[in-house]
């Protein structure tokens, strides 16, 4: 029986190796390693802790592979649960990094603002702006695992690209939204789909806007998109899709319109929440549903839903439903039609 908490030989030169997440409900990343003329190349890498390099480590010795012989490491997106054990498999092995230009150009930001101490201290102000209150600021903080930038990576992709995969062909497919750089990855000669976090089988990535003032920015617009040309692939009837999470699955196509529907029924949820009056986008948050009730979500939970709330807002933007309530702070919005 398929168990995806557990190393597996998927056959046609693909293993799935389980990265554990530290404090994470998703458990953990599944990292695949894909096998070429130069040795292995690892489709995202985990999380960077010291379990889950000792997971990616023995998980790899499990099918007779060996960390210093990865050839290379395709990053799907530059999220800490995919990007963050990359260095450390580069420094082990000498392996080149590869992910889209459009996330490779975040991870520099990354490094440059931490490198400039300045990395927390834009969350009060953009709170506010959101029309967050003084008890929401002062609520309760989730305690989490430490997050470092990502290694920067050797080598960009664009759409359509090969990777270099000695051997084989693995094509990029650009597919923003969960990141402006996400990838999903064609193994054609293996007629499977790496899916990375654009399509999982039972839930949805978050989608959010950070911040909201990008004026070019529209991210759930471009995951529906991005999940339409994914649901129009060819391969997507057949092929195996392989996920950075829960499980692999078959019906790729099924289950992108399944993730487009989601979201157009969100999509309707929001615009419900407007009217003649300005709502700011905290208390549009504060009105959608949630797994858990909004009284109930610590901070930092509450900040992510605003960033759901935004990205959903953004779209009604551009499809003229919702319109900004003036320049001012806070962020204010009503409904147009």
């Amino acid at each position: 029986m398929d168990d995806p908490g557990r190393p597996q030989a998927l056959g046609g030169g693909v293993w799935s190796i389980p990265v554990p997440i530290p404090n994470s409900p998703l458990a953990s990343t599944l990292v695949y390693a894909l096998e070429s003329a130069r040795g292995p190349v690892l489709v995202d890498a985990g999380w960077e802790h010291e379990d889950a390099w000792s997971a990616l480590v023995e998980g790899l010795r499990a099918f007779g592979m060996d960390v210093a012989d990865v050839y290379g490491v395709v990053v799907t997106h530059h999220h800490p649960d995919h990007a963050g054990l990359a260095g450390r498999v580069r420094e082990a092995s000498g392996a080149w990094i590869a992910m889209h230009r459009e996330d490779a150009a975040v991870v520099r930001l990354f490094r440059d603002v931490v490198r400039r101490g300045a990395h927390r201290s834009w969350r009060p102000d953009a709170l506010r702006l959101a029309g967050a209150d003084d008890r929401d600021l002062a609520a309760p903080r989730r305690r989490g695992a430490r997050v470092d930038p990502p290694a920067e990576p050797d080598r960009e992709l664009a759409d359509g690209d090969l990777v270099d995969l000695p051997g084989r062909r693995l094509r990029a497919i650009w597919t923003p939204g969960h990141s402006p750089g996400h990838i999903c990855l064609h193994l054609e000669d293996g007629d499977r789909v790496f899916t990375g976090d654009h399509v999982l089988p039972r839930i949805t990535p978050h989608i959010g806007l950070y911040p909201y003032d990008l004026p070019d920015a529209d991210p759930l617009g471009d995951f529906l998109t991005s999940l339409g040309r994914i649901a129009g692939l060819p391969a997507a009837r057949e092929a195996e899709a392989l996920p950075a999470h829960q499980h692999r699955f078959t019906g790729l196509a099924a289950r992108a319109r399944e993730i487009v529907r989601h979201h157009e029924d969100r999509l309707a949820e929001v615009a419900a929440l407007l009217g003649a009056e300005p709502a700011t986008l905290w208390q549009v948050a504060a009105g959608m549903r949630w797994r858990s009730p909004w009284e109930a979500m610590t901070l930092p939970d509450r900040e992510m839903a605003a960033g759901e709330a935004a990205a959903h807002l953004r779209t009604l933007e551009r499809r003229g439903v919702a319109r900004r309530d003036g320049p001012d702070a806070p962020l204010r919005f009503v409904r147009v039609a």
